[in-house]
């Protein structure tokens, strides 16, 4: 079990009992506990005092024990995560379905709807280990019903991009899906890519599936792989695909360790077979694009926000008073569920949960989660993009492109192509009017504003 697979699992596990992923300094701990270095020495790598790493480390091993049910130090951290390798079902439970790291069978019925039967000639191996457990699930039926369309007619469609921006429900709809139809596919692998790991481990890892001995070369497990997606119905789950792309260029850049990814999933796309590939992302890469979705096996589901009251009544209604306002405080943070999710909680705690006392403030809050997100996301952007999306901001209206040539020196490709960009990341939209304009995403307009004074 290498590093990375052990930072994904416990990523996953203080995800389950935090909502929060794992911070940097929490990831040095990890990752040094694991290779057998004392508080001290990981203290020294990190530029940390011992007692603050420390007491990182006692938090990390609190939290794993709540998720675990079992009493997790750092002694026995390494012991712990290598048997959970071989036994996930410890901490994984789906519908009553066991579901293992190493990818035992399982036998499933004829009919779903009686799992007590036993039904010799029908296997499922699933591997939801690091998939997340939803709790709530709102207002997505449509969605939902394209993903149906799209995936349970075989070879239909073998590659699916799920997008938009953070927060906003793509994994939730996904896993959404195959809770419901676990027992239409034969095989269901769900990886996260929040800690990248290259294409050779990627595809090493689901050829555990096929049990088979490995090829020798990269280019003969590809085709051994394809054949096993060819001889089986498979679904492949790949979530956190931006991480694949580079910070600070345009969008669906590869970085240079992952670039091999990009034939990966035109192939999955090209050949023949009778499996799908779901990619979730909060970035378009070309790949993910077709001109004619009917011609081609190659179908992307952009997510926009939701205005459904059902939203705030599934997070907790108890929460929440003034029902009448809740619509209106649903469209002022886009019907993003992740926004408004940390909103709620302000509601909650500051104003007694009057919604109607939120909204007379006339300010649009933006919580320290959505900041450090949307610091991030500002990150990743290239420079281009950085002066068109600072320059949208600064008035209260979209802009058309003439606008942004007049106040900006850009070359017309630059322009075009930062456009372009931008709303592949799904920050700046289109509005059609008596001429095309462009505008930012207001809650990313109001962070833009507020790091500017």
């Amino acid at each position: 079990m290498d590093v990375t697979k052990v930072l994904q699992l416990a990523d996953h596990l203080v995800f389950q009992q935090t909502e929060k992923h794992l911070d940097d300094s929490q990831q040095t701990v990890i990752k040094g506990v694991w290779e057998g270095k004392t508080y001290d020495k990981i203290a020294d790598s990190c530029h940390l005092s011992e007692r603050h790493v420390r007491d990182i480390g006692y938090k990390l091993w609190q939290i794993l024990s709540e998720a675990l049910g079992e009493d997790i130090k750092k002694n026995n951290f390494r012991s712990t995560f290598e048997r959970l390798e071989f036994n996930s079902s410890q901490f994984i439970n789906i519908n009553s379905i066991e579901s293992s790291h190493n990818l035992q069978f399982y036998s499933y019925p004829g009919q779903p709807s009686n799992r007590e039967q036993i039904h010799d000639d029908i296997f499922q191996k699933i591997d939801l280990s690091l998939a997340p457990k939803i709790i709530c699930f709102s207002n997505r039926e449509t969605e939902l019903k394209r993903l149906e369309e799209w995936l349970l007619n075989k070879g239909k469609s073998r590659l699916i991009a799920v997008l938009g921006v953070s927060g906003i429900g793509k994994t939730t709809l996904v896993k959404r899906f195959v809770d419901k139809h676990l027992d239409r596919f034969e095989v269901i692998i769900w990886r996260d890519l929040k800690f990248p790991e290259s294409l050779t481990s990627l595809v090493n890892d689901l050829l555990k599936v096929s049990e088979e001995e490995p090829k020798v070369t990269v280019s003969d497990r590809l085709k051994q792989l394809l054949g096993f997606l060819t001889e089986k119905h498979c679904l492949i789950i790949l979530d956190d695909v931006q991480n694949l792309f580079t910070r600070g260029a345009l969008v669906g850049q590869y970085k240079r360790d992952y670039q091999d990814y990009q034939n990966f999933f035109r192939a999955i796309a090209d050949l023949e077979h009778q499996s799908n590939l779901i990619l979730i992302s909060r970035e378009k890469c070309g790949e993910m694009e077709c001109l004619d979705e009917k011609l081609y096996p190659i179908k992307s589901l952009e997510l926009s926000g939701l205005e459904d009251v059902e939203i705030l009544r599934n997070m907790g209604g108890g929460l929440l008073k003034d029902e009448d306002n809740w619509l209106k405080l649903i469209q002022l943070y886009q019907g993003n569920p992740g926004y408004l999710k940390q909103i709620a909680f302000i509601i909650h705690n500051i104003f007694d949960g009057h919604v109607a006392d939120f909204l007379a403030e006339n300010s649009l809050i933006i919580t320290p989660e959505m900041q450090f997100g949307f610091q991030q996301l500002f990150e990743r952007l290239s420079p281009i993009e950085q002066q068109l999306i600072l320059e949208l901001s600064q008035l209260d209206k979209p802009l058309t492109r003439e606008d942004l040539t007049e106040s900006l020196q850009l070359s017309s490709m630059d322009l075009i192509n930062g456009l372009q960009s931008l709303q592949q990341r799904y920050i700046v939209t289109k509005i059609r009017e008596n001429r095309l304009l462009f505008k930012v995403c207001p809650v990313l307009r109001e962070y833009l504003l507020c790091c500017q004074q």
